[in-house]
């Protein structure tokens, strides 16, 4: 992936394990620090961000490839992708306004290579080692990770996550 104009997180885990949980109490932490955060988000699943009924759903069904919607307070970008194979990471956050953002945190995308900090709960059942690549800047796990180089962040304390990536943003400008 070429270099991006935004440093880009990953937050990487095995379903579960509370990716998204965290997200929602991180970003407005990372916020108390006027820090202006993306998100892109990786679903293995058939979505669909627009409502049935609705102009831009029926514009966009009636076969349109891109279809956008845009007022005062916000804009999206709907692609049709049929048959592309994987999306790729570096192309969807080159669509952001990186004049209006400082990073952007990506929820999956775990064999990206980007930063990481790799979730963990051994609870889910699911080895560490999955996890873990040259990437990966920390773990934040519910249990002590022995053997590591690593540093290790309490899962359960959003706060300490949070000053861990102001402090990680802090050395990639």
């Amino acid at each position: 992936m070429k270099k991006l104009p935004l440093p880009l997180l990953g937050i990487v885990a095995y379903s579960g394990t509370g990716k998204t949980t965290l997200l929602k109490m991180l970003i407005p932490l990372l916020r108390q620090h006027d820090i202006r955060v993306g998100l892109i988000k990786h679903s293995h699943h058939d979505m669909d961000v627009d409502t049935p009924g609705k102009d831009s759903y029926e514009l966009r069904k009636a076969g349109a490839d891109q279809t956008m919607v845009a007022s005062d307070r916000r804009w999206a970008l709907m692609t049709e992708r049929q048959g592309k194979g994987s999306v790729e990471l570096g192309y969807l956050a080159s669509r952001f306004e990186h004049s209006s953002l400082d990073m952007i945190l990506v929820e999956g995308f775990k064999h990206e290579p980007i930063a990481k900090i790799a979730l963990f709960r051994p609870e889910v059942g699911k080895p560490l080692t999955g996890l873990i690549d040259e990437y990966v800047v920390a773990i934040a796990s519910n249990e002590p990770i022995p053997e590591t180089a690593l540093p290790i962040l309490d899962i359960n304390n959003a706060g300490s996550i949070a000053q861990f990536i102001v402090q990680w943003l802090k050395k990639q400008y």
